[in-house]
């Protein structure tokens, strides 16, 4: 059995970026970019002002006070979308609006609130706190030529932002992957049979809504391949579906028991299987292999199994295929809050609240609770997988162990568990 570290690394392997295509803004978030953007422009294109004011030259203002006012005459009023008409000269000013070109000769922007409007033209400044300031200057942001964003970068609200300002439209991005997923057992059911889940005779699935979320929140496209009865026949029907998937995901029927027909079945379908189980826990049976040359992961079906060897196997797959750079989650090292003893020697992830105690606020991590494999509500409570290694039966208070935090947004290249 290969080391969840090894395992990590030897999935990721056939997964690269998928090709890319060209994308409105829109329909580009929280997509990759495929290729470096330079700028076309500078921006801001021209200086403007950054108040609602009256635009000078700061050495005819400085020194004036509500005592001692100075006064200039206002030659012309622009509002952003104009552009002014005439430079000023020596005594004058123009009326100008946030965002408007500042003329030229001027070098400062007064605020209103420290103006008074005269009734010969003029107006008096009653305070030079503004000298010098409130121009935004040409280029400041970004230079023509610029990389403002380079290739590997995931587009956000800002980043598209940043391209629609300088009016790159339709960026180069890899196209999201799509996952099919897929469960099995004769004792599970989807939620039409909500009166046989409640009446004790069936049991829901709640994998295949696990499954959909864990794929849509790093950006892939959920394809559900439904429920797999325990038979070769259904396995293969449903499996049937994930033809045109970059990468097939299924549940259940990955150990060794008589019903367990899921390896059997892909080998059947030409999949070369490459590794056979973990040594970690929960979730030691895990299958790995590749399909028509996509790659396959098969999950345990304990639902905790299934959510955490999905968060350190198939989402940096994901991540990879999407165009990340970075597709592992870091951890962080923490304080365990409480004793913990251990069953068999195997790297163990552990379900667990991390947040910050005591004065000095170290991270601290205490169990959500009981760690069954079965007990989902333990991953609902959790904000964070605590590592400890196969070495260790116990672990005192106080000690230093990893954790992976859940939802992290910072990532590293390389698997850190």
């Amino acid at each position: 059995m290969l080391t969840p570290t090894e395992a990590a690394r030897l999935m990721l392997e056939p997964c690269a970026p998928l090709p890319p295509e060209r994308r409105g803004l829109r329909e580009a978030l929280d997509l990759v970019l495929a290729e470096d953007v330079d700028s076309p422009i500078d921006l801001p294109p021209w200086d403007n002002s950054a108040m609602d004011g009256y635009a000078l030259r700061a050495a005819e203002v400085t020194g004036a006070t509500r005592e001692r006012r100075m006064t200039v005459r206002v030659v012309e009023t622009v509002a952003a979308g104009q552009f002014p008409q005439r430079p000023l000269t020596p005594g004058e000013a123009t009326r100008i609006f946030t965002g408007a070109p500042i003329p030229a000769g001027a070098d400062t922007v007064i605020r209103q609130e420290d103006t008074e409007v005269l009734a010969d033209g003029t107006v008096a400044v009653l305070d030079d706190r503004d000298a010098g300031r409130n121009v935004r200057h040409r280029g400041e942001d970004i230079r023509k030529g610029d990389r403002v964003l380079a290739a590997g970068t995931a587009l956000g609200p800002a980043q598209l932002g940043v391209l629609a300002s300088i009016a790159h439209g339709a960026p180069l991005v890899h196209r999201p992957p799509h996952v099919a997923f897929l469960a099995s057992g004769d004792e599970i059911v989807d939620l039409d049979r909500a009166p046989e889940i409640l009446a004790g005779e069936k049991i829901a699935t709640p994998n295949s809504y696990t499954l959909f979320g864990m794929i849509r929140r790093p950006g892939g496209v959920p394809v559900d391949l439904g429920i797999a009865r325990d038979s070769k026949e259904s396995l293969r029907a449903r499996l049937a579906g994930a033809t045109d998937a970059d990468l097939l995901v299924t549940t259940a029927g990955v150990s060794v028991g008589e019903h367990d027909l899921v390896r059997a079945v892909l080998t059947e379908m030409g999949c070369e299987i490459k590794l056979w189980r973990i040594r970690m826990r929960p979730g030691a049976p895990v299958g790995f292999g590749l399909l028509a040359g996509k790659p396959w992961i098969g999950l345990p079906g304990n639902p905790v199994s299934t959510m955490v060897t999905f968060e350190l196997f198939v989402r940096p797959m994901i991540r990879r295929l999407l165009g990340h750079p970075l597709p592992f989650r870091r951890t962080v090292t923490v304080c365990v809050g409480e004793p913990i003893t251990l069953g068999p020697r195997l790297r163990h992830f552990l379900r667990a609240i991390v947040r910050p105690e005591g004065a000095g606020g170290v991270l601290t991590a205490r169990l959500t609770g009981p760690q069954g494999s079965g007990i989902l509500t333990s991953m609902a409570r959790a904000n964070a997988l605590l590592i400890v290694p196969e070495d260790r039966a116990t672990v005192a208070v106080g000690e230093a162990l990893p954790a992976l935090v859940l939802d992290d947004a910072y990532h590293v290249a390389q698997p850190p568990f």
